[in-house]
């Protein structure tokens, strides 16, 4: 098996800005593009194989084809031929509404079949780009619904000006909201359970205020207080950085100068290459070759024993 590349889903919102289609080099005519699908298995929202052999077929259906050969024993046995993880790249010209997701446990209560932990990492944003991450102070659930309806709840959100290289881990739980001029990868569990907490009385094309859910809401939101909501690490140059380990992914950067071979050989699982800048070449150990620049995102089969990594590029790898 190959690297795999797929057609994105691109998705025009009231908040999307202009970023988008030129970052992926793509010749389209869309308006406001917020969010590009880059690997998704959700239902009605799949990507599609871009080329060769399994050119047209789903990305869950590609999995039922490949089964572990794609995802890896262990995850084959837990996910069957549901993919787990969602890629997207996101461009924010408004700030989003302010949401949270639900544990697995608590969307299950809900009658949803899982939760959502995810995480940003900021790309080539505008200078005064924020977001809002976490708690800034303690409040109880009846605080928080007090501050919903008198809409002052963004004063207990913590919020952080971004830049390049900022990341940020949101475990299911973790109240936020992604602000004007962001431009972000997102890698997340295989979901759309989204709670919209709050959405600075906005209304839709049609003069609609969007449905919040506050009591979902309330019962999701990880009330505990944290010091600091970004996650710290130091850049290094030509070698994998950690920046998430948790139960549903592991993520590390990489900013490479010179050329990289990185060994899968022992890893059961599928990898996800997410190029943020810059361009390359890799090859894998049976000498395909696929050209990795920004905007591009592929999927490595777990078949996949090591790869060659050519150029002056960023990009993340993740992997379940």
């Amino acid at each position: 098996m190959k690297p795999i590349k797929f057609e994105p889903l691109l998705k025009s919102t009231l908040w999307g800005g202009d970023k988008i289609i030129p970052f992926k080099h793509l010749d389209v005519q869309q308006e406001n593009v917020g969010e590009s699908w880059e690997i998704s298995g959700v239902k009605d929202n799949e990507t599609i194989v871009a080329d060769g052999p399994d050119k047209g077929l789903s990305l869950n259906e590609l999995v039922a084809k490949y089964k572990e050969q794609l995802l890896g024993e262990e995850n084959y046995e837990l996910f069957g031929n549901e993919f787990p993880l969602l890629i997207k790249f996101i461009d924010a010209r408004q700030q989003l509404s302010i949401q949270v997701h639900p544990t697995d446990e608590i969307a299950k209560k809900q009658g949803k079949p899982r939760g959502k932990t995810e995480m940003w990492y900021i790309m080539d944003s505008d200078k005064d780009a924020k977001l809002r991450s976490g708690l800034a102070k303690e409040i109880t659930p009846e605080q928080y619904k007090e501050m919903v309806e008198n809409d002052t709840i963004t004063d207990a959100i913590a919020e952080y000006d971004v830049k390049e290289g900022d990341c940020f881990f949101l475990p299911a739980g973790r109240i936020h909201s992604i602000g004007a001029g962001c431009f972000l990868a997102e890698i997340q569990q295989t979901s759309d359970v989204t709670y919209r907490i709050y959405d600075f009385k906005r209304k839709d094309k049609d003069g609609n205020y969007r449905e919040l859910h506050t009591k979902e809401a309330a019962e999701s939101i990880n009330y505990t207080v944290e010091k600091n909501y970004r996650t710290d690490y130091t850049p290094r140059k030509n070698e994998g950085v950690e920046l998430v380990n948790c139960p549903y992914f592991h993520t590390a950067v990489y900013d490479l100068t010179e050329p990289m071979m990185l060994d899968y050989s022992e890893l059961d699982s599928f990898v996800i290459l997410i190029c943020t800048k810059g361009e390359g070449q890799i090859v894998d150990n049976e000498g395909n070759e696929e050209t990795l620049k920004a905007g591009t995102s592929l999927l490595i089969p777990a078949t996949t024993k090591d790869l060659k990594v050519y150029g002056e590029l960023t990009f993340l790898e993740t992997y379940v």
